[in-house]
């Protein structure tokens, strides 16, 4: 597995994390990580089952969805032949997802309003539950990028477990970050936020652009056999 993929799959996740809806998600965790702050240890712990609890939830259901695709022979060896002539159409619907062209509206919520009383009630346990809703709580961005691009990149590098505990670091990143700030540093908490909010947009489109050379780039070379080198 190279380093080239290791990177991808965690800046996927990254770019998950800033995301609109996703990052809703993140400030609501942010703020139960919050709610004690001036005990440094249980923000700190707090912030850390977060993390396991997304990261394992995105690596279950990578491990459920690739063993899938695995497990037959034929489908298996049609992924080996066909995988980069794939990735390019992939990568498309993935850039017309983060700019909004596609999926508008769609999202699976799996945390109510009943269970953030209960977490709110609860104690710091509850971190790691909510890392897990949170983390299958999708939106057309992160179902684009974790379906279609995670999903992609695992396939083609036959990684059921790392690439996607890559992606869901790369997903709980803010909320571990905020956590460090708020058990040590809580002034600045308000203008990492506020410039985290700023950076979301130019990231996002610069990684479409990204997607989108990447995209016809595959399409061109595996698809229409075009020759870069003559």
């Amino acid at each position: 597995m190279s380093w080239l993929a290791l990177t991808s799959a965690l800046w996927l996740g990254v770019l998950t994390s800033i995301s609109p809806c996703p990052l809703a998600s993140n400030i609501a965790a942010i703020s139960f990580i919050g709610r004690r702050v001036g005990q440094t240890r249980h923000v700190l712990l707090s912030g850390v089952l977060h993390t396991a609890g997304r990261t394992a939830a995105y690596v279950a259901l990578a491990a459920v969805i690739l063993t899938g695709l695995l497990a037959t022979d034929e489908i298996a060896r049609f992924l080996q032949r066909h995988m980069n002539q794939i990735l390019g159409p992939v990568l498309i619907l993935v850039r017309m997802v983060l700019l909004g062209l596609l999926g508008g509206g769609l999202s699976l919520n799996l945390v109510g309003a009943g269970i953030q009383r209960r977490a709110a009630a609860g104690g710091w346990g509850w971190s790691g539950v909510l890392g897990v809703l949170f983390a299958l709580s999708f939106c057309p961005v992160s179902a684009g990028l974790f379906f279609g691009g995670l999903m992609a990149l695992s396939a083609a590098s036959g990684s059921r477990a790392v690439l996607p505990a890559m992606f869901g670091i790369g997903t709980a990143a803010p909320v571990i970050g905020f956590a460090f700030l708020i058990a040590f540093a809580g002034g600045y908490v308000g203008r990492a936020f506020n410039r985290l909010t700023q950076v979301e947009r130019w990231v996002r489109t610069a990684t479409g652009v990204v997607f989108i050379v990447a995209g016809v780039y595959y399409c061109l070379t595996y698809i229409y056999g075009l020759s870069w080198i003559s």
